[in-house]
């Protein structure tokens, strides 16, 4: 099974930094007990709560593009602290990630109150994505109302020379675009078509384009 080591200090000093050397040691010999082919070590000399981290970020990117299953941290802290330790541990078990630390020497065991609010994050995500979905409906109903025909303008999608950076039509956003609907409605409306992708993909996608 691939692995990424995750470690994290919250400070630049140099004693962080040396806690940052032990941590992968400690994970490395963790991999080697169970077997886990590690590919790569993501080290952050960021804070806990903060939430926008590069080394979070990629890490999420490897496992959303099943790179790896398994996560190595030291203890549930080096991951997050607060709401944030919440929102990523949620995001690991969306993409069925196994979580090892090395203070239970095995498999994370969760305490039975965040067990709990992880519980309520779950039901309420999937209230949440009953809505979106709803909103998939009227979008793509406006689009229609608005001139818009999918099985038309995506019929030639085949003949185009080569392939996208991200799989989804950039032509089709630009005609959305061109009928005043917003990034969220054109979003919805290719989610609507099969497509995953995100309001902020389809917005940079447009973007360069007007860019260059």
């Amino acid at each position: 099974m691939n692995a990424i080591i995750y470690c994290r200090v919250s400070t630049d000093k140099h004693t962080q930094e040396t806690s940052l050397a032990r941590q992968k040691i400690e994970l490395t010999r963790l991999a080697e007990r169970y077997n886990l082919n590690v590919i790569a070590c993501i080290e952050e000399q960021k804070s806990g709560y903060e939430i926008e981290r590069d080394g979070i970020f990629k890490m999420l990117d490897i496992f959303s593009d099943k790179g790896a299953e398994c996560l190595l941290i030291q203890d549930e802290t080096r991951l997050g602290r607060g709401n944030t330790k919440i929102a990523l541990f949620h995001q690991l078990q969306k993409l069925h990630v196994s979580v090892y630390t090395a203070m239970h020497e095995g498999i994370l065991e969760l305490s039975e109150s965040d067990s709990m609010v992880l519980q309520i994050v779950s039901i309420v995500e999937e209230y949440q994505r009953k809505m979106h979905n709803a909103k998939i409906k009227r979008g793509m109903k406006r689009a229609v109302e608005r001139g818009y025909n999918p099985a038309v303008n995506l019929k030639n999608q085949h003949h185009a020379p080569g392939r996208e950076r991200v799989n989804f039509p950039i032509e089709e956003v630009i005609r959305l675009r061109e009928k005043k609907l917003t990034f969220e409605e054109i979003t919805k409306t290719l989610n609507g078509l099969g497509y995953s992708v995100s309001k902020a993909t389809v917005h940079r996608r447009y973007k360069e384009l007007h860019d260059t």
